[in-house]
């Protein structure tokens, strides 16, 4: 069985509403392939080595977070660029990509998928960020020892994690997090909102920030705390179609 593109395109969109949210990049359908999907290979990021196991497998889409066409880049196709996009054209693969419409979405986003990764409850939008869900709250069942958070998130991301300690606290139960480079969020906060921010990424003045603000701070990887979204996503077109699908996670520790 196969689903046309049109359709599958329309079910993606009416899940993750694309157009309701203002982006770096064009999100949905960015390379054309061919009109009938049969299967889906998910993943974070259309490297070339992903390319080339979606061109292994023979597969009719490549769906991922992390496309091409940023904005700011060159617009130039060569290079590195023009060797992916040639590839996907050689072999009729289509890449469909979802960038901040899959880091909100209250299900299957990025953000949502790491609260339930490491099972917080009480999971809301922090209400001054936009777009809403691009930063999120929740908490531990229980408090913890912040040293032990910080194993908890490197055991179920299977990655070590860099800690910051910001704070004069030893146990920790409200958090705050952004999944991949959103360390610059932990300004959103205050001590009295949130004991640890979680992000990907850490950059040289996250640890000031930490510091004066009294918040702990785990960068917890780009890619390990961006895997689950779009795997999620793949999970769901798997469940309410005829498509398959697989999640292949390319390593990467960054």
């Amino acid at each position: 069985m196969f689903v046309k593109k049109h359709d599958f395109l329309s079910f993606l969109e009416d899940i993750l509403q694309s157009n309701l949210v203002k982006d770096y990049c064009p999100n949905g359908l960015q390379v054309d392939g061919t009109d009938d999907i049969c299967s889906v290979m998910t993943g974070v990021t259309a490297s070339q080595a992903l390319i080339d196991r979606a061109i292994e497998q023979k597969v009719d889409a490549l769906l991922v977070h992390h496309g091409f066409f940023w904005k700011g880049e060159s617009q130039v196709i060569t290079g590195i660029k023009k060797n992916r996009i040639k590839s996907l054209l050689d072999n009729n693969i289509n890449l469909i990509a979802y960038h901040l419409p899959l880091d909100i979405h209250p299900i299957y986003g990025n953000n949502a998928q790491l609260a339930k990764v490491l099972g917080l409850q009480n999971v809301r939008a922090h209400q001054m960020a936009e777009p809403k869900g691009i930063v999120m709250m929740g908490e531990l069942t229980t408090e913890v020892d912040k040293k032990g958070l910080s194993e908890l998130v490197a055991a179920k991301l299977a990655r070590q994690c860099l800690f910051i300690d910001g704070s004069s606290k030893s146990r920790v139960k409200k958090l705050g997090w952004c999944t991949g480079g959103g360390q610059s969020y932990i300004d959103s906060f205050t001590s009295a909102d949130i004991d640890v921010f979680i992000s990907g990424e850490i950059s040289e003045q996250t640890t000031h920030s930490a510091r004066e603000l009294g918040i702990d701070f785990i960068s917890a990887g780009h890619h390990a705390t961006e895997r689950y979204g779009v795997k999620a996503l793949g999970e769901h077109i798997a469940n309410m179609t005829d498509i398959r699908v697989e999640f292949v996670d390319i390593p990467n520790p960054a």
